[in-house]
């Protein structure tokens, strides 16, 4: 249900938060492209995007890079979700055939609104409650999932 762009951000949000701190460390963007197994310059527009809306901080120059803008309890999966992706899996129809998000009478619901609804919701409660300082609590001692 996420696209690759943002499970990448997810994956870097958790590694600058286990290796970065809030007090102002900076990871290079190499290092963090070569330890995530993710390409330098598509990693690069992600943290952008994730800096110009102050999840993280970005300095430039020799001894800059990026770092955490928020402390990780205060970032739910749903913040790195819109700013990569958007809202949109939360209000088109999973099929494609109109905006479920209509609460008009009149427009007659997709065939599956009505099973998926439920499912929508779970899952927009998941990324809406989970934040990173959570998921890194969960991962504690499985350390290897960060590389995944």
């Amino acid at each position: 249900m996420l696209s690759n762009t943002c499970k990448y951000a997810i994956r870097s949000v958790i590694y600058l938060s286990l290796n970065a701190s809030k007090e102002g460390k900076k990871i290079g963007i190499k290092k963090i492209a070569e330890e995530l197994e993710i390409p330098t310059p598509f990693l690069g527009k992600i943290l952008q995007s994730l800096a110009r809306q102050k999840l993280l901080t970005s300095t430039k120059g020799p001894h800059g890079g990026f770092g955490m803008g928020k402390d990780p309890s205060e970032i739910t999966l749903m913040n790195i979700v819109e700013i990569v992706d958007g809202l949109d899996m939360f209000e088109n129809c999973l099929i494609g055939i109109r905006p479920c998000k209509s609460d008009s009478k009149a427009q007659a619901a997709c065939p599956v609104h009505n099973q998926f609804g439920h499912i929508r919701k779970q899952i927009y409660d998941l990324f809406q409650g989970k934040t990173i300082g959570q998921l890194i609590t969960e991962m504690e001692n499985t350390k290897e999932y960060i590389s995944l």
